[in-house]
């Protein structure tokens, strides 16, 4: 991986401006009080459970829709159709009906 695309993935995990290098290898852990009382005020406990993907958009809770299994049954039909358009095509170009 590139050192850009760490750097950006893990930039969230301290937050800017209160971590500083010198706060932090001060030797002493006075100068970590920013940093700790950020940290403390942050919410404590479980997260909440999320579901992503198409399952969690289209099949659980608010928005449970049916729309994939039905984009899913015509787009396999248009392209069963184009296929089989292009093969009888591909028949009538040598032989007469």
């Amino acid at each position: 991986m590139h050192a850009t695309l760490i750097r950006r993935q893990l930039g969230g995990l301290v937050p800017p401006k209160i971590a500083t290098p010198k706060l932090v290898s001060g030797g002493s852990g006075a100068g970590l009080g920013p940093l700790v009382n950020f940290y403390s005020k942050l919410p404590k406990g479980n997260s909440t459970a999320r579901v992503g993907g198409i399952k969690g958009r289209y099949f659980s809770g608010d928005n449970a829709s049916g729309k994939p299994i039905v984009a899913l049954i015509t787009s396999l039909f248009l392209i069963g159709y184009t296929i089989d358009y292009n093969m009888h095509l591909k028949h009538h170009k040598n032989n007469a009906h």
